[in-house]
């Protein structure tokens, strides 16, 4: 009886201690196995207005107005790698930093943010407030262009004019005299349409 007793309570601490072991080894295989599945990469060739949007805690991408849940995390052609559940982003480089609501990610691997705050964070300035908004941008440009017609300008009412009076200097210079032809005159209004077209508009 007392060699069943002992049999068992070896057989008992072997179990206990063999117990601790196999779901130490289990556990590993598991998180062997989830790092296996966030660390699986897509590549995507994305076209050039593609998003990759990072919106309620995770990475969508967006293309106009339609957005498209992730499920394996994407690495664009430029080596920019994103993570769809954390927003971590690892640049080519090996700089990483992370997405903030509405910033996202464009198709080149530029990131855009989406707040002043978030902009801020990301160079490590935590001084910006949540709420901050972008200033409005005003584009400052040159005078307006002029207004296209049908009509010609007066440049181009010189220059066809010009071409009028060369034609007629060609015209003059081709005849067969025995005397050379007299071009003064044309000679004299190209001379003078020349001088208008420097001042012309």
């Amino acid at each position: 009886m007392r060699s069943i007793h002992l049999f068992t309570v070896a057989l008992l601490g072997l179990g206990c201690t063999l117990l601790p072991h196999q779901s130490a080894a289990q556990s590993k295989k598991k998180q062997k196995a989830q790092a296996q599945t966030q660390s699986v990469v897509q590549d995507v060739r994305p076209n050039r207005n593609t998003q990759f949007l990072f919106r309620n805690g995770s990475v969508v991408q967006r293309l106009g107005n339609e957005t498209t849940p992730l499920d394996q995390n994407v690495r664009l052609p430029n080596g920019t790698k994103i993570n769809v559940r954390s927003g971590i982003i690892e640049l080519p480089g090996g700089k990483i930093t992370s997405l903030r609501e509405g910033d996202y990610v464009n198709a080149e691997g530029g990131i855009v943010f989406g707040s002043p705050a978030s902009a801020a964070a990301a160079r490590g300035d935590n001084s910006v407030p949540a709420d901050a908004k972008f200033d409005s941008y005003v584009h400052v440009g040159s005078a307006a262009a002029p207004v296209l017609t049908n009509e010609p300008n007066e440049r181009e009412q010189l220059l066809m004019r010009k071409i009028e009076l060369l034609n007629r200097k060609v015209a003059l210079l081709t005849q067969t005299h025995t005397n050379p032809p007299n071009t003064e005159a044309v000679d004299k209004q190209l001379q003078e349409l020349d001088a208008q077209l420097k001042t012309a508009k």
